[in-house]
């Protein structure tokens, strides 16, 4: 099965990404609760709520159904069969841990999924009010609902390498992968926006050495590979979906250059 992704498309799952993200912003401005998950990280109502609106719409607003596998569905054991089919991964909301800290990095990811990559990335960053869009058409970021406008990566620049580095997942394996490159900054970020702002050509490489589910990659990782970039496990090979128990390797996702031999 092959399908057609067209800007129509990409921008009506952003529609989407942005309606739970309006939620998601509704909620950030009471005090809400947090209640942790059976593998100890946080959950709250806007990571169900957004949820509840994504869900839903994608089973009836577009003119493509698939199968959903979604961050919260998949926790209470709802996890659809989908070996033989195209398949949406979602995070309705990606980044809970700086949802809960309140510096504004986190996201809703919608990712389309066939033959184990995707082709399709859609990631809504409510407190930035910033979308950005992947797909065959090409990679596209929309401020603030001024209108979508092309993104793609940077070449690596001969001065050093801007490096992104999880807020909140940091590791001493994270600082021992760097030092194999010449690196001018880093910065701290949370969620899926490391690979946004790789797609969107400020940074140049976002190493994760530690736990991810591919609920947390699929999106921005279309985003990314249609802005020129790559996603890419420690060996050099595409980082696919559709695993077994969903699970990620550690991996690298960079832009336009070429990373040192391992």
């Amino acid at each position: 099965m092959s399908i057609s992704v067209d800007l129509d498309l990409m921008k009506q799952v952003a529609a989407i990404t942005r309606r739970a993200g309006a939620e998601i912003l509704t909620i950030y401005a009471t005090d809400f609760d947090v209640e942790i998950k059976g593998d100890s990280s946080p959950v709250t109502l806007a990571d169900k709520a957004a949820e509840d609106i994504i869900l839903p719409a994608l089973e009836s607003e577009l003119a493509v159904s698939f199968p959903i596998v979604s961050e919260e569905a998949a926790a209470d054991g709802h996890i659809p069969d989908f070996t033989n089919s195209p398949f949406w991964l979602v995070d309705p909301l990606d980044g809970t841990k700086e949802f809960i800290s309140r510096n504004g990095d986190f996201t809703v990811n919608i990712g389309l999924i066939e033959n184990g990559t995707p082709i399709l990335g859609a990631v809504y960053a409510p407190a930035h009010d910033t979308t950005y869009i992947g797909g065959a058409p090409g990679a596209f970021m929309d401020v603030k609902g001024a209108g979508y406008e092309p993104i793609s990566c940077r070449a690596f620049p001969d001065a050093g390498l801007t490096a992104l580095v999880s807020r909140s997942h940091r590791s001493p394996e994270t600082d021992a992968y760097l030092e194999r490159f010449t690196i001018a900054d880093d910065i701290a970020a949370g969620s899926s926006l490391k690979f946004c702002r790789v797609a969107e050509g400020v940074a140049d490489l976002y190493p994760r050495l530690g736990r991810t589910m591919e609920w947390d990659t699929a999106a921005a990782h279309g985003v990314l590979k249609y802005a020129g970039g790559h996603v890419e496990t420690l060996d050099g090979a595409d980082l696919s979906y559709g695993k077994d128990g969903l699970d990620n390797p550690h991996f690298v996702a960079y832009g336009n250059g070429q990373l040192p031999p391992v």
